[in-house]
């Protein structure tokens, strides 16, 4: 009997030859899944979880500070406006998808949860790229430096958000 013959199922057992699943690995007990209050509570003691509302809330703080930082150097308001709208671009699609996947239906299966991923992403770049088209009627007049300086500096938050994971 070859290696292939003995992973058949035998008609009478409805488990392939050779596995015994009712004393689990080693002689340990079977893998008893989680009740909902369990996996919260675990969820809780979680030290690396960190809230989509506070990565967007620090987003919107920094596009703030960098939209006063650029209109300031400047002494132009156009350019205020420019990085502030910017940040827009990066925050509003943010909201956006924080809520949908915070959303109790986002979190009813693992497979739920991955389509309402992508669902959400997909969002979240149309409307970034709405946004993007619509600043030349939005803001004027524009800057595009200054709105591509807000932007990338809100989008690089969340390198600062894998920081806070590492550290706590």
């Amino acid at each position: 009997m070859n290696s292939t013959t003995s992973q058949r199922r035998s008609p009478s057992r409805a488990k392939p030859i050779g596995w015994d699943d009712d004393n689990g690995e080693a002689g340990q007990a079977p893998f008893k899944p989680l009740s909902h209050d369990e996996a919260r509570a675990v969820a809780a003691k979680d030290p690396y979880a960190v809230s989509p509302w506070r990565v967007i809330a620090v987003q919107a703080a920094v596009g703030l500070v960098v939209a006063l930082v650029a209109g300031a150097v400047s002494g132009r308001l156009e350019v205020f406006w420019s990085a502030l709208y910017g940040a827009g671009v990066v925050v509003v699609p943010g909201v956006l998808m924080a809520r949908g996947m915070t959303s109790p239906l986002s979190s009813v299966s693992p497979v739920g949860s991955a389509v309402s991923f992508m669902l959400w992403e997909g969002v979240k770049i149309a409307v970034s790229v709405v946004l993007l088209i619509l600043a030349v009627r939005i803001v004027q007049p524009l800057s595009w430096p200054a709105l591509l300086a807000g932007l990338v500096v809100c989008i690089k938050v969340y390198w600062v958000a894998l920081a806070w994971r590492r550290r706590t």
